[in-house]
């Protein structure tokens, strides 16, 4: 492994505990899975499997439209 590499969680977030719907409004949890410019984190980088990082960023999405997360960082 390249030193610059992180390795990634062992398993993922949701499936870890038995979360099988990501909910829009959990902007807590929604907020761990941003980066510091607003923008989604990949799987390699979060650790989430296929399934739930595609309902995580719909959830995410669905977040920004309704005005409880950010599109982008005010600097």
């Amino acid at each position: 492994m390249p030193r610059d590499q992180k390795k990634k969680p062992e398993s993922c977030h949701f499936c870890v505990n038995n979360q099988n719907v990501i909910d829009y409004k959990d902007t807590p949890t929604l907020r761990r899975f941003v980066s510091s410019y607003a923008k989604i984190m990949p799987r390699r980088k979060s650790g989430i499997c296929a399934w739930h990082q595609r309902k995580l960023a719909t959830a995410i999405k669905r977040a920004r439209v309704t005005g409880l997360m950010p599109f982008v960082v005010n600097q």
